[in-house]
């Protein structure tokens, strides 16, 4: 019996592994369920035991993605030294790397953004409360110039963090670090108190 469970874990893996890169490189309305089977080596029976239909495997990568960007993002906020201001810019720095570098990331993203269906997972909303919550955080703590709201901050970092990942989708250069270095450049003498 464990041996099975294991087995089914695996393939479940795989097909979620599989259908975020075809999410991610196809777009949700143009992913077939042959097409993430196949990638995934598995047969169009195993797919269907593990996820009736192609929205509920977009919902499973989805689900994978968020997991794996709050545990990336609360790791850098754990790690962070200087503060909610610093913690912020390690979470971006690193919620980009993801997005780079993670197939699942990066399609729980794109298919959150995808008008071609209804996304749950509203990936895109809980990036803006992560961020509105740290600058919140960061204002308490005198972090923040006595001028920028925390609001329009995430407004702001939030809408730059999407657009390089949109970008990013057709090249990669935009989700680089020397993109996100260039944001921060920007941003941080802004957002940073004078002293």
């Amino acid at each position: 019996m464990m041996v099975k469970q294991a087995r089914a874990a695996v393939t479940r893996q795989a097909l979620i592994s599989a259908a975020a890169e075809v999410f991610g490189t196809d777009g949700y309305a143009m992913a077939t369920l042959p097409a993430i089977s196949s990638r995934a080596g598995v047969s169009s029976g195993a797919l269907h035991f593990h996820f009736p239909n192609k929205e509920a495997l977009a919902s499973a990568v989805e689900s994978a993605a968020a997991e794996s960007a709050l545990a990336l993002t609360e790791e850098s906020a754990r790690a962070a030294k200087g503060g909610r201001l610093q913690a912020l810019v390690a979470a971006v720095c690193r919620l980009m790397d993801a997005v780079a570098d993670d197939a699942v990331v990066r399609a729980g993203f794109r298919l959150g953004a995808d008008p071609s269906r209804k996304s749950e997972a509203k990936l895109h909303d809980w990036w803006y409360e992560w961020v509105r919550n740290a600058l919140v955080q960061a204002r308490r703590n005198g972090e923040l110039a006595e001028d920028v709201s925390a609001e329009d901050a995430a407004v702001v970092v939030v809408a730059a963090t999407l657009g390089l990942e949109t970008l990013g989708a057709t090249d990669r250069y935009w989700q680089s670090a020397e993109r996100v270095s260039q944001l921060w450049s920007f941003a941080l003498p802004r957002l940073s108190p004078a002293e």
